[in-house]
């Protein structure tokens, strides 16, 4: 049984970010979820898609995070709890839903989790998400440590149901993948089937209609504000010390999320509880402007403490203005707080004392000259991915074109560094399709794509079509490698899911697919047989048109973890004339060098064999024992 299941009230657990709020989830009666996987969420899937085997919790992986929204907004809308997960980036795909969503309300509790990304650790933006809450009008909560993303989690559905609107829960990578002691509540019993009433003229969204929605939308707003000004996630806290009257310090700090532990450390570090009021915001869209006015009156200068975006300092300043008060109030600047990347809490300690000019020793940097620098180790394809023998078939049949690679999100985005060098443009999810129509019309270069399984089905279909009815010119590469691999190998329309002991799924084929979309020139690969595919490759790349090629090989980690990879290892023999060509095309992580010479880690070689049929010598041969 999964461990978040247990019905231990009181129990004291360890427990990741992503596991907690799933755990507040399953406490507040979750019993519908559906997601598009995404890192710093991608955990929380995983969890409910567990527990969904062992339970009455119906999730699936949705195809992409607007089918996610979708689908959990007519869950809500028929009376059942419903939770749609995404990565912050996922919203925007999610966002043309969630605007008008917003218009019809929900019936049922409704949470829509965006995990931020500050830093972009596995992101191609650090976008700060609590704007949607102001662009769609929705309530917007912030954790800041792990068990209060439990508790505040369950308080959301509540707030949802209350308001009748989904509520946007963001958390950041900070939040999501740090662990924390949390104390189990119960659970509550979930409501897994519900009734839809007929209600044409508040549900379907005509002119007509949704001009009266809007006005029901501003009066749920106003509720929301009523609510959060007595929210017991917005606060003001008088630092333990604190001796002044009323506990009224000089300074105010204003703060959220992850930020809020770092100011309370700070504080106490720099030996200014006494002087010091913090303003700590969980419920921020909308801002409780009459407890923040409150809080300025009684303060001589605030900074305002947040990662990301200038959020609250604005809503900050403008209520003071409403209130006529003049003081200092600052957050983002070249001396404060940047917009880039997370807070830490040396970075936080430097501003508050700096902005509130105390006193203030850095610890020393350590003297590491004499320590040998350590050497970089960059992300890399892992050895035997299938990806990289693709790669190098493209390479070897597209000699001497004059190419362009738009690429896609997904473990082959790595194609971007030396050796390969097989990617010159990504915007988002889908991107590769449909920039390379763009290129195919603009330039006279020969257009190559990637794109991966899940990451077609995802997006990547309309923008097929479109290249197929707007007759562009370049080769689709359809990299099926049998799951969705950068976020830890979850299910997707193509996934034979008979692997996974799983039953009741349907199977979409991605050949059936592209034929479907009107694609004439369709050829699947299997990138081990590398010299069989360098010669359909170069048939597909001299097509007039638009031609797919689907390279299809499973995953090595996810084949290993079926128990499905080959147990054939190689070595590298005494015919080798170190002509290096496995490294310097391949750049193999099983490759190593040994007193100048060419050696391959037997423990993490998979035995794909691509580095045997490219060795000129054919030195490369597999280990007999």
């Amino acid at each position: 049984m999964n461990k978040l299941l247990t019905k231990e009230r009181g129990r004291k657990m360890f427990l990741l970010g992503n596991e907690a709020i799933v755990r507040g989830a399953i406490e507040a009666g979750l019993a519908f979820g559906a997601t598009y996987p995404g890192t710093p969420s991608s955990e929380i899937s995983a969890n409910l898609f567990e527990i969904s085997q062992e339970s009455d919790l119906y999730f699936e992986y949705s195809t992409n995070e607007k089918v996610a929204l979708e689908v959990a907004a007519a869950a809500a809308n028929s009376g059942v709890r419903s939770m749609a997960i995404m990565k912050h980036v996922g919203l925007n795909v999610a966002a043309d839903a969630l605007m008008t969503l917003a218009y019809v309300g929900v019936k049922a509790g409704m949470v829509v989790l965006s995990a931020d990304d500050p830093f972009m650790f596995s992101s191609q933006n650090e976008q700060d998400n609590r704007y949607y809450g102001k662009l769609s009008g929705l309530p917007v909560l912030e954790p800041s440590t792990i068990e209060e993303a439990k508790e505040m989690i369950k308080y959301a559905f509540d707030l949802s149901e209350k308001l009748q609107e989904p509520v946007l829960f963001r958390t950041t990578t900070r939040i999501n993948h740090s662990t924390g002691i949390v104390t189990l509540g119960d659970i509550a019993p979930p409501k897994t089937s519900g009734d839809f009433t007929k209600d044409p003229f508040n549900y379907v969204t005509v002119p007509a209609v949704s001009r009266n929605l809007h006005i029901k939308l501003l009066k749920h707003w106003d509720e929301a504000r009523s609510i959060a000004e007595g929210s017991p996630y917005n606060f003001i806290e008088a630092c333990p010390g604190n001796s002044l009257a009323g506990g009224k310090g000089p300074y105010g700090i204003i703060c959220n999320g992850v930020s809020y532990g770092y100011v309370r450390d700070a504080v106490k570090d720099l030996d200014i509880e006494g002087k010091v009021r913090i303003l700590r915001i969980g419920f921020s869209n909308p801002m409780p402007g009459a407890l923040i006015k409150d809080f300025l009156k009684g303060c001589e200068k605030v900074l305002v403490a947040e990662e990301g975006e200038p959020y609250m300092e604005e809503a900050v300043k403008a209520f003071a203005q409403e209130a006529g008060l003049t003081l200092p109030i600052t957050g983002k600047g070249e001396e404060e707080f940047s917009r880039l990347f997370e807070f830490d809490p040396a970075g936080v300690r430097k501003v508050i004392a700096r902005y509130f000019n105390v006193p203030y020793e850095p610890v020393a940097v350590p003297d590491l000259s004499d320590v040998p620098e350590v050497p970089s180790r960059p992300p890399n394809l892992c050895a035997g991915c299938s990806h990289r023998a693709t790669f190098y078939i493209v390479k070897q049949a597209a000699e001497g074109m004059d190419t362009i690679f738009p690429t896609d999100i997904g473990c082959y985005t790595l194609g971007v560094l030396p050796p390969l060098s097989m990617a010159d443009f990504l915007i988002c999810m889908g991107s590769s399709v449909s920039t390379s129509c763009g290129f195919s019309k603009v330039t006279k270069k020969k257009v190559i794509s990637f794109i991966g399984d899940s990451t077609f089905f995802h997006s990547g279909i309309p923008g097929l079509i479109n290249a197929v009815f707007n007759n562009h010119n370049f080769t689709l590469f359809i990299l099926d490698n049998g799951t969705t691999a950068m976020t830890g190998h979850q299910p997707n329309p193509g996934v034979d899911t008979s692997l996974l002991n799983l039953t009741g799924y349907g199977r979409v084929s991605i050949e059936d697919m592209v034929r479907a979309a009107g694609v004439k020139e369709v050829t699947v690969i299997q990138p081990y047989k590398v010299k069989k595919s360098i010669e359909a490759v170069k048939k597909a790349l001299e097509f007039q048109g638009v031609s797919v090629v689907i390279s299809k090989e499973m995953c090595t980690l996810y084949a290993k973890g079926l128990k499905l990879q080959s147990k054939r290892r190689y070595q590298v023999g005494s015919k080798c004339k170190n002509h290096r060509d496995c490294i310097n095309l391949l750049a193999c992580p099983a490759f190593y060098l040994s007193e100048g010479r060419v050696q391959i880690d037997a423990a993490q070689c998979t035995g794909c064999s691509v580095c045997a049929q490219i060795c000129p010598e054919n030195a490369i041969t597999p280990i007999k024992d």
